[in-house]
């Protein structure tokens, strides 16, 4: 009997529940991401604050970043149930490492003279952190959003330990049933997800970075002007 591995027919068939799943899949996603987003800044600005907290904080994040993924769901499951709570737990335990590493350097790299001037001008801690430090370290805390992204997409899949793995649903019944062509929609539309999340973040991270952009078509001029006075050379 003929078992493609690319089906058309599959997807006329059982396009509802992919659909479905693959809603699941990216509302744990981004969901994750926020969540772990919303804890790791506080803990990064903390950490940047009090120096002697940066080891612990980092400590306890990366702890729970080499946690095998398996071996954490199994251990919230007890607590937390069988479902959704649980590999969003998870989820959320895995991005902060990345997330709160990204958010300290960043905030590390802001020119100090920069700082300097803006606690001159009277700012405060606050108005400091929102308007220049937090600004200035965004390349950095894009970076860290893009990978904590990619990686969550991936991460989802083994929730099916627990219930609730949105495309790893389908992806480990196609594996018992040797379904292939389930188990190739579920990896494509993985990746799919991943890459759309991705360029959607760095479309973002764009629109809020005008001054990238400017930075660079300044430096594209600059390498332009600089090959034509090398040609001009030459030509002398």
């Amino acid at each position: 009997m003929d078992n493609p591995w690319l089906s058309l027919d599959y997807l006329r068939r059982s396009g509802g529940e992919v659909w479905e799943h693959l809603v699941i899949h990216a509302s744990l996603t981004l969901q994750a991401v926020a969540i772990a987003a919303l804890i790791a800044l506080p803990l990064a600005v903390l950490a940047r604050r009090i120096p002697r907290l940066a080891a612990p904080i980092l400590g306890v994040t990366g702890v729970l970043y080499t946690i095998p993924s398996l071996a954490l769901f199994g251990l919230l499951a007890p607590f937390t149930g069988i479902g959704r709570t649980t590999v969003l737990i998870g989820l959320v335990a895995y991005a902060l490492l990345v997330l709160v590493r990204n958010i300290i350097v960043g905030l590390e790299g802001v020119d100090p003279d920069v700082v300097d001037a803006a606690r001159g001008l009277g700012y405060t801690r606050g108005r400091l952190l929102l308007t220049v430090e937090l600004p200035n370290a965004l390349p950095s805390i894009v970076a860290g959003l893009r990978l904590a992204t990619v990686t969550t997409v991936a991460l989802v899949t083994v929730g099916v330990v627990v219930g609730y793995g949105g495309l790893g649903q389908l992806m480990f019944r196609g594996m018992q049933s040797d379904y292939h062509a389930q188990i190739a929609t579920a990896t494509l539309l993985c990746l799919a997800l991943a890459l759309v999340l991705d360029l959607a973040i760095l479309l973002a991270a764009r629109l809020a970075m005008p001054w990238t952009r400017s930075r660079r078509a300044g430096a594209r001029r600059a390498r332009s002007r600089a090959r034509s006075r090398s040609r001009d050379e030459v030509t002398a």
